[in-house]
């Protein structure tokens, strides 16, 4: 069996967790040798060129006066059929549904018609399925992508029931689970950075967010008015985007402003999850929850909803807690027990450290290498 291979990731380039779990997939794998090819409109935020092995090739969409809307999966579809060829790719991994696998389906049957079989490899991270799926103009397409990869993967038990419950599947989905590099994040406190933000007496809440309405951000602020009455604390809001406005006024409204910084987006999170008590995700949807993930690998307890992937990450009473969607008073409740209980929440923090040590990627690339390599032993030369 061949030791290294070519591969094509496909991927967003932003700051979503599906770009951050291919990009550092695709640096894991060319650690272990592997040629790794990037293809997206802009570099992954995360990518490092430099690094042995990498390659970036961006797919350029020119205006055409023809065209009302700009044509981006045909010129994504062109891009990795150049890609495939001259870089003599093995197999292609493709992360999100529409229109990644569906434009790395269509070039597969052009490829074909060169006397090239490249294997396809969908990795389903959520909104694809969850909110686009739901979407009857986009489901054949999708469903479409889905049957003629050549292997598809979820990133959560829960993710891979929903799929199978919403579409008409011939292949099967295996779980491979979210992933982060445990050696990024820092599990002891910078007590000078700390003290910015925070007394020594005070505890500090985190939440980190696309700050989108299925995020339910305005929870967060409800949560720590809660906590704000009994317990002197922080709260740290990272993100930005259509509510963040709502949010801040809610803030105000409320009376907790002067004890909440919003620090917009953050290219690296690690040291503020360092610092960090207690981290609040009231989602009313979470594939898996990997923004979850980094704050555990950072030693903070979490207070989540109980919604899609998040049991298989925050582990009730555990880890952290979980609520129902919408609960906040329950949320706010769970989080005044730990705070008020210094001993219970340290042991939360060193229980979410070992729990997220089972997703270091070290764990979960072996899974995608024999997968990749079992479908190049298939391919007809």
């Amino acid at each position: 069996m061949i030791n290294s291979l070519r591969i094509g990731i496909l991927c967003y380039p932003t700051y979503g967790g599906s770009g951050v779990v291919a990009t550092e997939l695709g640096i894991a794998l060319a650690s272990k040798g592997h040629e790794i090819h990037f293809i997206s409109y802009e570099q992954p935020f995360r990518l490092d060129l430099f690094s042995p092995n990498i390659y970036f090739h961006q797919v350029n969409v020119p205006e055409y006066p023809l065209f009302e809307y700009t044509p981006y999966e045909l010129n994504l579809t062109s891009k990795l059929v150049d890609v495939c060829m001259h870089e003599k790719i093995d197999i292609l991994h493709v992360h999100y549904a529409i229109p990644h696998a569906s434009a790395a389906v269509n070039a597969k049957k052009i490829l074909s018609t060169y006397g090239i079989n490249i294997p396809i490899v969908t990795t389903l991270h959520g909104t694809d399925i969850t909110l686009l799926g739901k979407d009857k103009s986009f489901k054949p397409v999708i469903e479409y992508a889905i049957n003629q990869s050549d292997y598809v993967t979820a990133v959560s038990d829960d993710l891979k029931k929903e799929t199978s419950l919403n579409f008409s599947l011939k292949n099967d989905i295996k779980t491979i689970p979210n992933f982060i590099d445990i050696s990024l994040y820092k599990q002891d406190y910078n007590l000078s950075l700390r003290e910015k933000f925070a007394k020594k007496s005070e505890a500090i809440l985190v939440h980190v967010s696309n700050f989108r309405k299925v995020k339910r951000v305005k929870d967060v602020i409800k949560v720590f008015n809660l906590v704000d009455k009994e317990y002197s604390a922080k709260l740290l809001m990272i993100g930005d985007g259509p509510e963040r406005l709502k949010v801040e006024r809610l803030a105000r409204k409320l009376g907790v402003n002067k004890n909440v910084k919003f620090f917009g987006k953050l290219k690296s999170i690690e040291k503020i999850l360092s610092i960090s008590d207690i981290f609040i995700l009231p989602s009313e949807r979470e594939s898996f929850g990997l923004v979850a993930l980094e704050a555990m690998a950072s030693r903070t307890a979490i207070i989540s909803t109980n919604c899609g992937g998040l049991p298989e990450v925050n582990i009730n009473a555990k880890t952290g807690f979980l609520s129902d969607v919408g609960d906040y008073k329950k949320m706010s409740k769970d989080t005044l027990s730990l705070l008020s209980n210094p001993k219970k929440l340290e042991e939360f923090k060193n229980n979410a450290l070992e729990h997220a040590k089972t997703f270091d990627i070290p764990n979960i690339l072996p899974s995608y290498e024999l997968l990749y390599k079992e479908l190049y032993s298939k391919i007809e030369r």
